[in-house]
């Protein structure tokens, strides 16, 4: 029993290091983001539009602004990965201490404060199914989903144990224009772009 457990692991750890070299041998050459999760790569084709990436800027400052120093929301390199799990995300917004960004490599996701993510226009349930599953099981005591296409959000905590895997136990949904906390920081949603002629998109 132990020794096919022991190879199950290994297949699965070959496999992710596959993927892993895969990527890497691409070498930016696709546009897009790509990211590993249990089921395989996921890849958004997409380029990030306007009010993706404004909403991403805001959220920043506006975080900092609300934080001590020593704290930061982080939107650039490098991933979040657990290779034990199989596991290669991009949070859009990381926070993050800066004392944990220090050395090479990619970020233990055991460090992170909280993970934000903006919806993306063209693959949704990259956000709102897959990472609502993956970043639970990373341990990311905080996810917090602001989605564009609705004017809408929520904020996920209260990791806890279920038959599935870890899961979110509580979740506290928002609308654009309602100050959210995000651990211990509460910010505005105020002003918010959201993409055009998406008015009738539903969350999950």
């Amino acid at each position: 029993m132990t020794i096919a457990s022991d190879n199950a692991q290994q297949g699965a750890s070959r496999f992710y290091r596959a993927m892993r070299d895969f990527l890497e041998s691409m070498d930016d050459t696709i546009p897009g983001k790509f990211e590993i999760t249990k089921e395989g790569i996921v890849h958004d084709m997409m380029s990030p539009v306007k009010p993706h990436e404004l909403t991403v800027l805001h959220l920043r400052k506006r975080l900092e602004k609300a934080m001590p120093e020593e704290l930061v929301a982080h939107t650039g390199e490098p991933d979040v990965e657990a290779a034990s799990e199989g596991i290669m995300r991009h949070p859009d917004v990381m926070v993050i201490a800066m004392a944990d960004m220090e050395g090479d490599g990619a970020f233990d996701p055991r460090t992170l404060i909280a993970a934000i993510e903006v919806v993306s226009r063209s693959n949704p349930d990259n956000d709102w199914v897959s990472k609502m599953r993956d970043y639970p099981l990373l341990g990311i005591p905080v996810y917090v989903i602001f989605d564009p296409r609705t004017g809408e959000g929520a904020v996920l905590t209260d990791i806890h144990a279920t038959p599935d895997g870890p899961r979110y136990a509580t979740r506290k949904d928002f609308v654009y224009g309602e100050d959210v906390t995000i651990a211990e920081w509460t910010i505005p949603t105020e002003g918010l772009p959201q993409y055009p002629d998406q008015g009738s998109a539903k969350q999950p």
